[in-house]
């Protein structure tokens, strides 16, 4: 069966063809690169992930967060759940571990930004 994916690899953005009938034969590529990702993507799709996280104690509401590598396209809803009902608590900093091992993929969700403890008077006209 061909099934036509669009390629995300580079700026050029081939349309590739993708047979499974002849062993995941690629064609439509202008680069090697393409082959790779015509293939994985209809065989084990993968997202990096990026979203925001609820924090108190910050001077932001969210904290930025990312997946330390790819996810199984599958568990993308399994992990947003999952990080919906996160609540951080300031101070937090960066590379530290928001969720591990999310969805049981091996895959780490990370806090991508420093963000310190303020208190009520910081915020308050001296």
């Amino acid at each position: 069966m061909k099934q036509e994916v669009i390629c995300i690899v580079c700026p050029r953005g081939c349309l590739l063809t993708v047979d499974s009938e002849r062993d995941w034969a690629v064609s439509g590529n202008h680069c090697a690169r393409g082959i790779a990702y015509g293939r994985a993507e209809l065989q084990h799709p993968v997202r990096s992930l990026t979203t925001t996280v609820a924090i108190s104690g910050a001077a932001i509401a969210r904290a930025p967060v990312r997946s330390r590598g790819e996810l199984p396209k599958e568990t993308l809803p399994e992990v947003m759940a999952a990080l919906r009902r996160c609540r951080l608590e300031a101070p937090v900093r960066r590379g530290d571990t928001v969720l591990a091992d999310a969805a049981g993929s091996g895959v780490d969700i990370i806090v991508t930004r420093d963000l310190d403890r303020v208190t009520e008077t910081e915020g308050e006209p001296a």
